[in-house]
């Protein structure tokens, strides 16, 4: 894939189901866990990163250490990962309307630099790559990052039709899973999807529950 990559940062969360405040101001190696993933994502090779933030977005702004990081704070973002995603599609598309886009997880702290320069380097026009990890009965399992190239990053903000009509009212775009992110794109058209075994350099997990802080340590 030619040109230049943005990653996508999913950063907007309020870890209630952890309960201790926003995933991405998780301590991790001495530091708030936003800062390590974006520096794990210009390491891996994209040229610049959009940050979406929600949850705790003023006393991040006022006290994490984004390096270039462009900060694009989500209004709507307690209605689900979908505006979070919509969100940052849009102001990286904006920023540069021809780039490729890598979406990755803020809460996903086993991502290396490794595992983002491969997915990049699977990534090809018209297609999409998906960093994928093999689970206990050796399935591989597509997780993130995931790597749109830029017509494709635009198509997967098209309207579901399964997310219309009057009973998606409050969720401020007709149309738009609220929870779903690109997820409903993907399940729509698998045939555009290649999985990027990624099993020898991490696991994919991400934090979710108290069982998973061992991530952090």
């Amino acid at each position: 894939m030619t040109g230049t990559t943005t990653a996508v940062l999913l950063a907007a969360g309020a870890g209630r189901r952890l309960g201790r405040g926003p995933k991405a101001l998780l301590p991790f190696r001495g530091r708030p866990l936003i800062e390590h993933q974006v520096e794990v994502l210009l390491a891996g090779g994209c040229a610049q990163v959009v940050a979406v933030l929600g949850a705790g977005s003023t006393e991040i702004l006022a006290s994490v250490r984004l390096q270039d990081a462009v900060p694009v704070v989500n209004p709507q973002w307690e209605l689900g990962m979908g505006t979070s995603y919509r969100c940052g599609i849009l102001a990286a598309l904006a920023r540069e309307p021809e780039t490729s886009v890598l979406v990755a997880l803020v809460d996903q702290p086993g991502l290396t630099p490794a595992v983002v320069s491969r997915v990049l380097a699977a990534g090809r026009p018209g297609r999409i790559a998906a960093a994928g990890y093999r689970m206990p009965d050796g399935e591989l399992r597509r997780g993130h990052p995931v790597l749109f190239d830029a017509s494709l990053a635009a198509r997967s903000l098209e309207p579901d039709t399964r997310y219309s009509g009057a009973e998606h009212a409050g969720e401020g775009k007709q149309g738009v899973n609220p929870d779903s992110g690109a997820r409903a794109f993907l399940a729509a058209h698998p045939e555009l999807l290649d999985i990027v075994d990624c099993s020898d350099l991490a696991d994919g997990r991400d934090v979710d529950c108290d069982a998973d802080l061992a991530l952090l340590d």
